[in-house]
């Protein structure tokens, strides 16, 4: 037992069972997994790679790598490669239990660090914001990020750590993370503006902290996730103590849960017409919104498409007025005579009853796909589904002829 827990080894979930020992296989197998999923020409996918280390020497923390945010679209990356990164890191950094590493490197300017801006939009009290500058040893000579990592040039609630990770050239050539490791702390304690600071650097601190602040979380979240359980323990007990005596065949339990199921689809169909579901389609309109859409943009552009000529306009206006005042002297006025102003406006309005009936249609056709696709939800018991569908889809058609009538 203790062999196995002193050897590390890798899981990927794609890779069930499969157990890697060399880590040099596992970075290639992160490649492998990366191109299949988002091609060979730098795609990107939403879909995460899930690796789990097993080692004496790592923290219990489960850290998600989240890509930095791109520009300019390259390769096979969609145009809106800039929007669809910021999405996904959105998705993750919003969960309040989770601690934001906002990695800046060093030799760029931390005023327009992407990272420290994300996390600033997510958490404005910075409560789980820890800020982390990288590339400490690639800085410009006679510069360095002493005023940075003294939490004085943009200071977070919980400060700065400097890290040096190992470059690419060292990657290549195979030089391990122990002596990494010892290159950083060398780093740190040579360095004449980090020296003084060294035992607040390195990445053996980030984990320390990374690990005290985990520590805090459960302590202080415990006690509310406690009282959540111990709350859904006691809703269960009581539907059980509901159900002990629960008879299949009473007429009068079929006779409530039909009644659920019609006010649940009656709370469906308002949710999806007043705009205030529990769940929000991002792929297409539905419901209210299609409505909302009929008035404000089809209806006005069927009553652009009216054909309008001013001339015949004015020419019946001008008989109008005249054929209002018969053998009288027409004298010029400020305002048009009631009748004649009435007869023209009746005429023009009996043009609104096409695009008006049209729309109707629309608003009525759109309510029956709405009442259909609430009676989705009751298609286990088919009989009630159908006549659900044909009583309410009735009164809509009712409600259209009155409509009409009134138009």
């Amino acid at each position: 037992l203790l062999l196995i827990f002193l050897t590390e080894y890798a899981e990927f979930l794609h890779c069930k069972g499969k157990k890697f020992t060399d880590f040099d296989e596992v970075r290639q197998e992160i490649e492998v997994e990366t191109d299949r999923v988002t091609g060979m020409n730098k795609g990107i996918s939403s879909v995460p790679i899930n690796l789990r280390i097993y080692s004496p020497h790592v923290l219990s923390l489960t850290l998600i790598d989240l890509p930095g945010i791109t520009k300019v679209p390259v390769g096979d990356q969609p145009p809106d490669i800039e929007q669809q990164i910021r999405d996904m890191i959105m998705q993750f950094i919003s969960r309040e239990n989770c601690l934001i590493l906002a990695v800046t490197p060093a030799n760029t300017d931390l005023a327009n660090s992407d990272a420290l801006k994300l996390a600033k939009e997510v958490d404005p009290q910075g409560l789980r914001t820890i800020g982390v500058i990288t590339k400490l040893d690639l800085m410009d000579e006679g510069t360095d990020a002493r005023e940075v990592l003294e939490n004085k040039l943009l200071p977070l609630r919980r400060g700065y750590i400097g890290v040096v990770n190992r470059s690419q050239k060292d990657i290549d050539g195979k030089k391990d993370i122990k002596a990494a490791l010892l290159a950083e702390r060398k780093f740190f304690l040579s360095h004449p503006s980090y020296r003084h600071m060294a035992d607040r650097m390195g990445t053996p601190y980030l984990q320390k902290v990374l690990n005290q602040q985990l520590t805090n979380h459960i302590r202080d979240t415990l006690p509310a996730f406690r009282s959540k359980l111990q709350s859904q323990l006691l809703s269960i007990e009581h539907e059980v103590e509901v159900y002990k005596n629960f008879r299949p065949e009473d007429p009068t339990r079929k006779t409530k849960a039909l009644l659920q199921m019609v006010q649940q689809f009656s709370v469906d169909f308002e949710k999806r017409i007043e705009g205030s579901g529990d769940q929000v389609d991002t792929l297409e309109l539905s419901g209210g919104a299609k409505i909302n859409r009929i008035f404000h943009e089809r209806f006005p552009f069927e009553l652009v498409k009216m054909e309008f000529n001013e001339k015949e306009l004015r020419r019946e206006i001008s008989y109008a007025i005249k054929n209002i005042h018969g053998i009288r002297q027409v004298l010029p006025g400020l305002f048009t005579p009631d009748m004649a102003f009435e007869a023209i406006v009746k005429k023009q309005i009996v043009k609104l009853k096409g695009p008006c009936l049209k729309s109707v249609d629309l608003v009525m056709q759109e309510l029956i796909n709405t009442v259909k696709k609430c009676t989705k939800k009751l298609a286990t018991y088919p009989r009630l589904c159908e006549e659900t569908e044909r009583i309410v889809a009735g009164y809509i058609r009712e409600r259209e002829e009155k409509t009409k009538d009134q138009v």
